[in-house]
């Protein structure tokens, strides 16, 4: 009898849960997302856009992003534990996260690169010593490139 019981409960609670509104195939990301736009539709209203009006911090990236468009002679460290440098090599450029691409689908960077939002390697071109030569070093580890030296050699 208990057996009936707990299967007639479950059964009304699975039946309770088919109801609601026939029609609404969303599931639950889509509920939040909906709600959550309802939200940030009102924020927007209420507050507005900042009153950005010098555009430092975008005056500063299109400085930037100029600058790592020239071929400046850089230097490569490695950072290690403790934030210890050592010194990779002499470089040029700022090194290229392993992760971006030449050709995507979607808006590129001023640069006409296709930049990754992370990536764990970088390509730096590294001067080969003593010759005058660059060669490309993938590298995996956290780096600093500079454009002055950090440490004395």
């Amino acid at each position: 009898m208990k057996r009936v019981a707990i299967l007639a409960a479950m059964a009304g609670t699975f039946a309770l849960a088919g109801c609601g509104d026939p029609n609404d195939y969303r599931n639950s990301d889509q509920i939040q997302y909906q709600q959550q736009e309802v939200m940030l539709k009102q924020a927007a209203k209420e507050l507005g856009m900042p009153a950005i009006t010098n555009f430092a911090e975008k005056r500063m990236m299109k400085d930037i992003l100029e600058l790592r468009d020239k071929n400046v002679t850089t230097y490569t460290y490695l950072v290690g534990m403790n934030n210890q440098l050592t010194k990779l090599c002499d470089s040029v450029g700022y090194g290229l996260p392993y992760a971006t691409q030449y050709t995507d689908p979607h808006n590129a960077d001023p640069n006409g690169l296709y930049s990754p939002a992370s990536a764990d390697g970088t390509w730096v071109a590294c001067k080969v010593p003593g010759k005058d030569k660059i060669s490309p070093t993938y590298i995996e580890p956290r780096i600093i490139v500079s454009t002055f030296p950090l440490i004395k050699e």
